[in-house]
C-alpha cells in the first residue's frame, strides 16, 4: 500500500504546474566528469524528471538478429550489478522509481522520474542499468518468450502487416527497413553476448543526450548525471549507416489477411529536419492530415463519408531518411472508396496546395498546441531531448512561433508540391474488396 501511494504521489507531482513554454529558461550545465547536459530549473514541486537517448537504436542491429536493441532495452531493469530482477524491481517500487527505455530506429530513448529524497537512489540504479546490466538467463528467457509471442500475435494483425510490409519495400536491404521488433526468424538467435556487446557499442558518453527537468541546481544535476552515465566508456563503436531515400513509390501491395477490416499504409519522400522547408512541410502535412478535426483527410473520409473512424499522416524523420506517412483503417468493402479519396486529396494538395485561410488556421493551431503540449516535467524533457537530437538551438522553443508566421502561402505551395507531387508507396493488409497490388518494383 505505502509503494502504491508513493507511486501515485509521483504520478500528481508530474502534472503539477511547470514553466510556460516561452517562460522558461535553459541551462546548459556540465557534470564534473565532463557531460554536457540541458536543465530547467522547476521549483514548485520536489521531483527531478529527467531524458536522455542514445546514438544507436535497432539500425544498429544485425539483420540476422534483428530485435536485438529492442530485446536488450527490455532487460536493462530485470537485473544490474550485485541485485537480480526481483531485488533490483523492489528497489524501484519501494521508492517509486519510474524508469522507462525505449528503441526507435536511431536511438534508445530513456527516462526517469524520481521524487526529490530518492533520487540518489534512482541515479544510482539507473547508472547499474546501463554499465552493468545482468541479462541473466531467466530473464532472456522470459522476455524473449514476452516478445515472441507479440510477434505471433503481429502475423495476424493487419496493422502490424500494412507496416512491416510498407517498412520493408520503402526501405529494401536497409536497416530502416526492419522492425525494430525483430522477427519470429531472428529474436531466437539473440544470445546474451550479442546483448552486452550491443551495450558496449552504444551506451557510450560521446553518444548521449541528456535534458533534466526539476526541483534541482546546476551543481546537484551535474552530480547526479555522473552518478548515471559517469561509469560509461568515453566513445561507442556505431557501425555507420547509409543515407536512403524510400523505393516503391507508386506501387500497391495488397497483404492478404482474413479480418473484417482492412489497414491502409501510405507514404512517400519526406523532408529532413535540418531541410529549409520542413517548417512550411510541417504546416501544409497538419493541413491534409496531420491528426486533428480539421484536416481534409480526416474531413473528407470520415465527416462526409463515415469510411473511417480516424484518418492521419505525418512527416517522420531520421538521422538518414526522411519520409511522409500516414494511415487509416476501414471496411473491406469501402476500401477502394478511402485510398480513393485518400489519394485524390493527397494529389489535390500536391496541385495546388493550402488555401490562405487553411494556413492562417493551421499556423494558430500549431502555435496553440505546442505550447500546451509542455504540460509536465517529463513532457518537457523529452521536448528538449528531441530538440538537441535535432540541433535546432537552445533558443528554438521561443523562436518557433515566428519560424510559423514566417511561411508564406507561396511557401506552402511550394513544398506541398515536393511533399505531394511524387507520388505514394502504399500497402494495405486485410480484404479490401476491389483492389489488388499494382506497380513494379523499382
Amino acid at each position: 500500500m505505502i509503494r502504491h501511494l508513493a507511486a501515485a504521489a509521483l504520478a500528481l507531482f508530474m502534472l503539477a504546474a511547470v514553466p510556460s513554454a516561452h517562460a522558461m529558461t535553459i541551462e546548459k550545465i556540465v557534470s564534473p566528469s565532463g557531460i554536457p547536459a540541458w536543465l530547467v530549473r522547476e521549483h514548485s514541486t520536489p521531483l527531478v524528471a529527467m531524458n536522455y537517448a542514445f546514438h544507436g537504436g535497432s539500425a544498429q542491429d544485425r539483420a540476422d538478429k534483428a530485435g536485438t536493441a529492442n530485446l536488450a532495452a527490455d532487460l536493462l531493469d530485470e537485473g544490474a550489478g550485485d541485485l537480480d530482477s526481483a531485488t533490483y524491481h523492489k528497489r524501484l517500487e519501494d521508492h517509486a522509481i519510474d524508469l522507462g527505455f525505449q528503441v526507435g530506429r536511431d536511438y534508445l530513448h530513456g527516462t526517469l522520474r524520481t521524487l526529490n529524497e530518492h533520487r540518489d537512489e534512482a541515479f544510482d540504479l539507473l547508472g547499474l542499468a546501463l554499465s552493468k546490466p545482468r541479462f541473466d538467463a531467466d530473464a532472456v528467457e522470459r522476455v524473449r518468450g514476452q516478445m515472441m509471442a507479440v510477434l505471433r500475435r503481429e502475423t495476424t494483425n493487419p496493422n502490424s502487416l500494412a507496416g512491416r510490409s510498407w517498412w520493408r519495400t520503402a526501405f529494401p536491404n536497409h536497416p530502416y527497413g526492419r522492425d525494430p521488433e525483430g522477427s519470429l526468424e531472428t529474436v531466437p538467435r539473440i544470445t546474451a553476448a550479442d546483448l552486452h556487446d550491443y551495450v558496449r557499442r552504444d551506451f557510450a558518453r560521446d553518444a548521449l543526450t541528456i535534458s533534466i527537468v526539476g526541483d534541482v541546481d546546476a551543481a546537484t544535476a551535474g552530480k547526479l548525471i555522473d552518478r548515471a552515465f559517469a561509469a560509461l566508456p568515453k566513445k561507442g563503436d556505431l557501425k555507420p549507416i547509409a543515407t536512403a531515400v524510400p523505393q516503391g513509390i507508386g506501387r500497391r501491395i495488397v497483404v492478404p489477411v482474413d479480418v473484417p477490416q482492412a489497414v491502409v499504409t501510405f507514404g512517400g519522400n519526406g523532408l529532413e529536419r535540418h531541410d529549409p522547408d520542413f517548417m512550411a512541410g510541417y504546416i501544409v502535412n497538419h493541413i491534409l492530415g496531420g491528426g486533428s478535426f480539421s484536416s481534409r483527410l480526416y474531413r473528407e473520409v470520415r465527416e462526409k463519408r463515415g469510411l473511417a473512424y480516424g484518418v492521419s499522416d505525418n512527416l517522420v524523420w531520421f538521422r538518414r531518411a526522411a519520409v511522409v506517412l500516414g494511415g487509416t483503417a476501414t471496411r473491406a468493402d469501402r476500401t477502394a472508396d478511402a485510398l480513393s479519396i485518400i489519394e485524390e486529396e493527397t494529389k489535390r494538395m500536391g496541385d495546388s496546395g493550402p488555401t490562405p485561410e487553411e494556413l492562417a488556421a493551421a499556423k494558430s493551431y500549431l502555435k496553440g498546441a505546442y505550447a500546451l503540449s509542455l504540460d509536465s516535467s517529463n513532457k518537457i524533457a523529452a521536448q528538449l531531448t528531441q530538440i538537441q537530437l535535432d540541433n535546432l538551438g537552445m533558443d528554438y522553443i521561443q523562436r518557433r512561433d515566428k519560424l510559423i508566421d514566417a511561411v508564406t502561402i507561396a511557401d506552402a505551395r511550394r513544398v506541398a508540391k515536393r511533399l505531394y507531387g511524387g507520388g505514394m508507396l502504399v500497402t494495405v493488409a486485410g480484404k479490401p474488396k476491389g483492389l489488388a497490388s499494382s506497380g513494379t518494383a523499382e
